[in-house]
C-alpha cells in the first residue's frame, strides 16, 4: 500500500520562510513526477510546484523566484523551500505522487494536506 507522508507546515510571519517535506512510501517500482499543491478558503486546488523526471522543474507564476522543491537524499522524497512568505501563501498544501508504479497498478496518490498560514 502506498502511503504519502508530509511535514513542515506551521504558522509564520510575512516574509518569513517555511520547509515542507513529502516522502512516498510503499511497494513502488517508480514515480512519474512529486509536487505540491495548495488551496485557500473558496479557492481551487492550485499547482504550487512540480518535480518530475531528470529534475524537470515547474512552478506556479506567484510562487516563482520564492519557492524551491528539490529532492532530498531520501528515496521518494522531495522538499519545498519557501522563502519571503505572504500572506496570500496561506492555504493547506498537498503533495501529490503523480504515476506511482507498483506491482497492481499505476495510480497518482495524494497527501492527506498540511496547514500553512502566513499572518502577523
Amino acid at each position: 500500500q502506498v502511503q504519502v507522508a508530509e511535514s513542515g507546515g506551521g504558522l509564520v510571519q510575512p516574509g518569513g520562510s517555511l520547509r515542507l517535506s513529502c516522502t512516498v512510501s510503499g511497494n513502488i517500482f517508480s514515480i512519474a513526477a512529486m509536487g505540491w499543491y495548495r488551496q485557500a478558503p473558496g479557492n481551487e486546488r492550485e499547482l504550487v510546484a512540480r518535480i518530475a523526471r531528470r529534475d524537470r522543474t515547474d512552478y506556479g507564476a506567484s510562487v516563482r523566484g520564492r519557492f524551491t522543491i528539490s529532492r532530498a537524499s531520501a528515496e521518494n522524497t522531495v522538499v519545498l523551500q519557501m522563502n519571503n512568505l505572504k500572506p496570500d501563501d496561506t492555504g493547506v498544501y498537498y503533495c501529490l505522487a503523480e504515476r506511482v508504479a507498483t506491482p497492481d497498478r499505476d495510480k497518482d496518490h495524494w497527501g492527506q494536506g498540511t496547514q500553512v498560514t502566513v499572518s502577523s
